[in-house]
């Protein structure tokens, strides 16, 4: 796996923001094209007599819209990236870096949920490695505080950043750490940023999830980038500093076609 799969991997997902066209009400899938604006809000008079069919609006919505549906997608690269070097880091099949259960959800239905990275001791062949992973983890409940025994590997929640203290998303965390500690797991939620609320922080940590952020200082139970030099054997810190020229020329030009009319 070269440095420019890891970079197609990371940045597939955000490209498909690039053509974004918000769909100002309509039921239009594609989204609504700047003629077509022009159309929809230079015929209501309301809207017309304002001035509200300028372009300027269109490349307004244009960009929030954009810029949600960007950090959504930047979410589900890091997601990938993660996934994708964990397996190759560890020679982990597709099956066994990743984790899902099924639970009955509020409607009293199966639902499945899936966290996007595992890594079971019992599916990694170096055994240097094994004794590294085994450790951490150990060092990793110490400090949560939590003495159990068991504990066969960890199981990994992405994110690009968690900056808003969502309820519905924390109360699935909080279930996907119960379940995860029920099959002998260890409960990791890992920020690639370092755009972390900290409510959620000191949250997460009285539940007993170990958070990883993108801080560039720390130890590997505090920071994303250190953890995967020295747990995976990855440099992943590197890899963003050697390629952020061509990492940056392809965000920035998806950022330019969404602020654009």
């Amino acid at each position: 796996m070269t440095d420019a799969d890891l970079i197609k991997i990371f940045t597939d997902p955000i490209k498909r923001c690039a053509n974004y066209k918000p769909v100002f009400g309509t039921n239009k899938k594609d989204g609504v094209s700047l003629s077509e604006f022009r159309s929809l809000y230079g015929g209501d008079p309301l809207y017309s007599w304002v001035g509200l069919d300028s372009d300027y609006i269109y490349s307004a919505h244009k960009a929030a819209g954009g810029i949600t549906s960007f950090y959504r997608q930047l979410g589900i690269g890091c997601e990938r990236l993660v996934r994708e070097i964990i397996k190759n880091s560890l020679s982990l099949s597709e099956e066994q870096a990743n984790w899902s259960y099924e639970y009955t959800n509020s409607q009293k239905k199966k639902a499945k949920l899936s966290l996007d990275a595992r890594i079971d001791v019992n599916h990694v062949q170096d055994r240097n490695r094994v004794s590294i992973i085994n450790r951490w983890c150990k060092e990793s409940l110490s400090t949560l505080d939590n003495n159990r025994d068991g504990i066969k590997g960890a199981v990994f929640e992405v994110r690009q950043g968690y900056k808003s203290a969502d309820s519905k998303r924390q109360n699935a965390d909080l279930r996907n750490a119960v379940r995860a500690y029920n099959e002998g797991y260890l409960p990791v939620v890992m920020v690639m940023s370092n755009q972390l609320n900290e409510a959620i922080r000191s949250r997460y940590a009285g539940s007993q999830i170990l958070i990883l952020s993108g801080r560039m200082s720390g130890n590997n139970k505090e920071c994303t980038y250190s953890f995967f030099k020295e747990i995976v054997g990855f440099d992943l810190e590197g890899f963003f500093k050697n390629n952020q020229k061509t990492i940056r020329s392809e965000i920035e030009g998806i950022l330019h076609n969404l602020v654009q009319p």
